[in-house]
């Protein structure tokens, strides 16, 4: 197995209602589940090969809840990365290198059906996590917005966090509002739907836990 560690930042968005039963082992508000999302690398590694800098994106559709499988997957890759980053960037986010079931990755590449070509384009990403405040694109494949929640009455923003210790995606997120479209092999419409903004850090064997809460 190689070894490899990534430090990050995400924004992801799906089709639930703001704060995503999923996150609480529930099932998916509409029944299916639909997601973009994007990680960009601060500071990784895949042995001796750098990802710092580097960004990743997914398009995901699930006919039904997540776990019980026939998703289809459709990766992104930063076009500036090189052939052997490209590779390692493909490994991780497809659950290779890794131990079962100890990253977001390695669960969800267990539920895939189909995992399309991998599409390699400049990535544009945006984002900022305090204020829950995110813009990414991907081309004309994929676009991605988020925003914090607001009070329906005073229409004020309203924060709210999502605190999972033992999760195998992160620890904390700052929950928002998202809207996103994705075209091609995984065709998806989200507007005004749960997203996540979060603080990443993994390797092999899963979170490297210890991240403080503000």
């Amino acid at each position: 197995m190689t070894p490899w560690e990534i430090q990050g930042r995400e924004l992801i968005n799906c089709n639930c209602a703001f704060g995503c039963p999923c996150q609480f082992n529930a099932l998916p508000t509409h029944g299916n589940c639909e997601a973009v999302g994007a990680i960009t690398i601060d500071k990784g590694h895949y042995g001796d090969v750098s990802l710092d800098g580097l960004t990743v994106g997914m398009a995901l559709k699930w006919p039904g809840p997540i776990h019980e499988g026939k998703g289809q997957c459709q990766p992104v890759v930063d076009v500036k990365a090189s052939p052997a980053q490209r590779e390692a960037l493909l490994k991780i986010i497809s659950g290779q290198d890794t131990d079962p079931g100890a990253t977001i990755f390695a669960v969800f590449a267990t539920t895939y059906e189909k995992v399309f070509e991998p599409i390699f384009a400049a990535i544009s990403f945006d984002v900022d996590i305090e204020t829950r405040r995110g813009r990414v694109s991907v081309g004309d494949t994929m676009q991605m917005q988020g925003d914090p929640l607001r009070n329906p009455i005073t229409g004020e923003e309203h924060r709210a966090r999502i605190n999972l210790p033992q999760g195998f995606e992160y620890e904390v997120a700052e929950v928002a509002s998202g809207t996103s479209r994705s075209s091609g092999n995984v065709k998806i419409e989200l507007k005004d739907s749960h997203a996540q903004f979060a603080h990443l850090h993994m390797n092999n064997h899963g979170l490297v836990r210890g991240r403080k809460v503000a």
